[in-house]
């Protein structure tokens, strides 16, 4: 992936053919008499969210090879609309507070290889929790991740009960402060070999034993394609026990265009007949300009 810097197309320099692409890509523009009519704004213009029913955020990576500071990014994406950013750290916390925004991820205990299948890691895990919920609930942000780990010789079973072990105490903490903590659904046969859960239903399922709403999944749109796909009827069934979703294009995790195989307007559609009202960030890598990848992104999941 190399980076590019051209710009977004004003409206004044919109060709036929750019109004065209972009309407069939992102419905930025609609033609009269074979001739285009204004387009939507650009990101130069402002705004870019108009429904606004998806709360939509991104991960740092979507706008990683846009030549921008810290604050110009965030500054950015709350101009567009947007309502927040995944894992901006806390030194960064009063930044997204300055722009109105949300951190609608931040750190919360271990890591997709040492996660919480471990045991031996629960007394560091449990300490990480608190300080990191406490945190999050000072600030008002709504939700910590958390990952279950590789597999390594631990079965799914006996996996799943040390999760528990740890979660059971976890989530008082998160009770007490109004946090939710998020284990991420990574798929283990392309990018994470051996990660526990991997499966939605292996995720639900310790969503149920846990039994508080103060612990759920942070179900990966791009991760569960390449797993097990379903994604509508998932979601559908499983709603109560998602507290955040992320979104890539599959293959290749990059923008969310005619390229990959997920009709995301009908899996956002889905999402809102749910009554879902939690966050839903980007987290792809762009291949072409950043800025234009995140627009399109933005328009495709504002349904």
């Amino acid at each position: 992936m190399h980076p590019r810097n051209h710009e977004i197309p004003s409206k004044d320099t919109f060709t036929r053919r750019r109004a065209l692409a972009a309407a069939a890509f992102v419905g930025a523009s609609a033609l009269t008499n074979g001739r285009p009519i204004a387009a939507q704004p650009t990101l130069q213009e402002g705004r870019i969210v108009q429904k606004g029913r998806i709360r939509q955020a991104i991960c740092p990576g979507c706008l990683s090879k846009a030549r921008m500071s810290t604050e110009e990014r965030i500054a950015t994406v709350a101009r567009m609309g947007l309502a927040g950013m995944d894992f901006v750290g806390r030194s960064d916390w009063p930044l997204l507070k300055k722009h109105g925004l949300v951190a609608t991820m931040v750190a919360g205990a271990g890591s997709i290889k040492r996660g919480l299948n471990d045991k031996s890691l629960h007394g560091k895990f449990l300490e990480d929790f608190k300080s990191n919920i406490a945190a999050a609930a000072e600030f008002g942000w709504p939700n910590v991740i958390c990952m279950a780990g590789d597999r390594a010789d631990i079965g799914d079973g006996e996996g799943m009960d040390n999760c528990l072990l740890i979660l059971r105490e976890a989530v008082k903490i998160a009770e007490d402060h109004g946090v939710t903590i998020c284990m991420e659904l990574l798929n283990s046969k392309v990018d994470h070999p051996g990660y526990m859960a991997d499966r939605s239903a292996w995720g639900f399922e310790l969503c149920r034993r846990v039994g508080s709403p103060r612990f759920k999944m942070l179900y990966d749109i791009y991760h569960m394609q390449v797993m097990e796909g379903d994604l509508i009827a998932t979601i559908r069934k499983n709603i109560r026990h998602i507290g955040h979703f992320h979104t890539a294009g599959v293959p290749g995790r990059h923008e969310l265009d005619e390229n990959q195989e997920i009709y995301y307007p009908a899996v956002m559609r889905a999402i809102v007949e749910t009554g879902y009202d939690g966050y839903v960030a980007h987290e792809y890598s762009p291949v072409r300009d950043a800025m234009a990848s995140l627009e399109q992104a933005v328009r495709t999941c504002d349904v």
